[in-house]
């Protein structure tokens, strides 16, 4: 059914800013046929588990056909179903189920690159004259015969692979099976929003877009693309700096907010590697800019070493201070101006528990303690797979066991390449390695963990027989319950939508306490990072005898069955209370 509003007529729509958004990593959430791999009727079987979360849209990561060099974000055919997914009436199917319980649909739209199998690239790497030629970039070798620049590829080696029937080279920022679009081409843009289109047009509610800030490439005047400056001797060189927000970008993206978006009622999100909080703003502006919010990656890396050769895998502890301020200056600045997403977790990042909390004694009472950090501040709060059972990172006993393409480039440069030791290596790729995020859906406590009746694609998680679904149902006192108290919250108080922000103790290295304020509203957001109890005053502006407690992760009581005192907060511990200012 075509959903095409005028925009023109009517007050622009904002109801993402009070969803909470689920993303499904297709793969890995339910298989109905037993070949191991998730599939589209998977999905349908379970979406009363989201509909009992609570949750208002569905983020799906790729189901088009894909030759899945990159699990799916690869496309050959945008208007597809990969056939392991299933069909477009499975897709239909699914849809209709996920509107019937008030859930709406936000496809991923992967345009910056396609598949080297699409058929505009089969074409265009056949001759120059051929019209599908300019769908794509391509550059002749430096003079040396060496390749146009020396930047690396995001899954290793250079982003340049030479094509022989040209003579040329083609620009991927990905694997060398995902050539990069040419969004200076109309014809090529032209495409795209027809694939948008397409799409709007069976029901679908939205886009998550994948680094589509990398869209506008750097060119210079004589139509080259530049050098990085060395920061690595030895190496390629960074490659994102150099392509992500280019000079382009707002111009691309309110051309396509005015030839498609603007028609239909959507929620967008756009990927954003290495976005600014400039750039936040101007691009989310619901005046002048084009998308509805961003995934900015401030916060995600905050626990790697910056501008080594590990790139990601160079770990450093994380600082909750540098968190903090990471977190305030993307709250503040976009205040009335433009709009966060909320995350920690995502198909590209390890699981949250394992990461920012503690997942052997105190996962469950950490795995909450997040989820109340997160869903307190303002903006759209995404909730991945698994993040709702306090899922875990699997301690990969090999390289073996894993299945993505930036993994095991990586392992093979680091062990193989440059003779890094393969034990330390592994361990870097247990702690930030991206199939910490695809492990299957943890169901039930049975074989492969109700997920498949075969053999899965990846390795479920051992745990799986105390960390599941059925579990959590059942224990009112689950991650699974304290999620969907969490997300009832948001729709019965406005203040998790609206209220103003403002951090409490940014220099404290284990609480973080923030408020929200509202009219004569406030939410007191407390939360304990740490595996120690720490004291806690409560704030002098905050009237005390007004206080509600919303939402805690701990009980009242001590394990001695004395009360406990509201002056402390217990390892992990988080609490929300609704209060207002005090009177003078």
């Amino acid at each position: 059914m075509n959903q095409t509003v005028n925009q023109t007529m009517n007050p622009r729509h904002d109801w993402w800013k009070q969803s909470v958004v689920y993303q499904i990593y297709p793969r890995s959430f339910q298989d109905t046929n037993g070949d191991g791999i998730g599939d589209l009727p998977g999905i349908t079987s379970r979406l009363d588990h989201l509909q009992q979360l609570g949750v208002d849209v569905v983020w799906l990561s790729p189901i088009y056909a894909s030759p899945q060099d990159d699990n799916g974000y690869d496309i050959s055919d945008y208007r597809n179903v990969a056939p392991e997914f299933g069909t477009m009436a499975d897709f239909d199917a699914m849809l209709a189920g996920m509107h019937a319980r008030g859930i709406k649909l936000m496809m991923d739209l992967v345009v910056n690159h396609s598949s080297d199998e699409h058929e505009w690239f089969r074409q265009a790497r056949s001759s120059r004259d051929n019209p599908y030629h300019d769908h794509y970039i391509w550059r002749d070798p430096k003079p040396d015969g060496s390749p146009p620049t020396n930047w690396e590829a995001a899954f290793n080696g250079s982003v340049w692979e030479w094509n022989e029937p040209t003579g040329e080279y083609y620009l991927h920022m990905f694997s060398r099976k995902q050539p990069d679009l040419n969004w200076e081409n109309p014809a090529l843009r032209a495409e795209v929003y027809d694939v948008m289109r397409f799409w709007l047009d069976k029901g679908v509610d939205g886009f998550r877009m994948d680094v589509i800030n990398m869209i506008s490439k750097p060119w210079n005047a004589d139509g080259s693309l530049p050098d990085a400056p060395v920061v690595r001797e030895g190496f390629l060189q960074p490659s994102f700096p150099m392509t992500c927000n280019g000079p382009r970008l707002l111009e691309f993206l309110r051309e396509m907010r005015e030839q498609v978006l603007d028609h239909y009622d959507t929620i967008t999100v756009g990927e954003a590697p290495l976005a600014t909080i400039t750039q936040g703003r101007e691009l989310t502006n619901p005046e002048t800019g084009a998308l509805n919010m961003l995934f900015q990656f401030e916060h995600m890396d905050l626990d790697s070493v910056g501008g080594t050769v590990g790139g990601k895998w160079a770990f450093k502890p994380l600082d909750l201070r540098d968190l903090k301020a990471t977190m305030t200056r993307w709250q503040e600045a976009l205040a009335g101006q433009g709009w966060n997403s909320l995350y920690l977790s995502n198909h590209d990042q390890p699981r949250p528990v394992s990461r920012f909390g503690d997942d052997g004694r105190y996962r469950v009472e950490s795995a909450k303690m997040l989820a109340i950090f997160l869903h307190g501040m303002q903006g759209t709060p995404y909730v991945y797979q698994g993040e709702e059972l306090g899922m875990t990172n699997l301690p990969f006993a090999s390289i073996d066991d894993c299945r993505d393409i930036e993994t095991l480039n990586f392992y093979r440069e680091a062990v193989i390449q440059r003779g890094e030791s393969p034990a330390q290596t592994l361990a870097a790729i247990r702690r930030k390695g991206r199939d910490n995020a695809r492990t299957p859906m943890q169901w039930t406590a049975g074989p492969q963990a109700g997920f498949t009746g075969g053999t899965p694609w990846i390795g479920v998680n051992p745990n799986s027989v105390e960390i599941n679904a059925e579990q959590a149902y059942a224990d009112p006192d689950s991650v699974f319950h304290h999620y969907r108290r969490l997300i009832e919250l948001r729709r019965r108080y406005p203040v998790f939508v609206h209220g103003r922000y403002a951090q409490l103790l940014p220099e404290h290295r284990q609480l973080d306490v923030y408020t929200r304020t509202l009219g004569d509203q406030v939410l007191l957001v407390l939360c304990n990072f740490s595996a120690e109890a720490q004291a806690f005053n409560w704030p002098a502006a905050l009237a005390r005898d007004a206080a509600e407690l919303l939402l805690g992760n701990l009980g009242g009581l001590l394990p001695s069955g004395e009360p406990a005192p509201e002056s402390l907060l217990r390892p992990w511990e988080a609490r929300l209370y609704l209060t207002r200012v005090a009177s003078a």
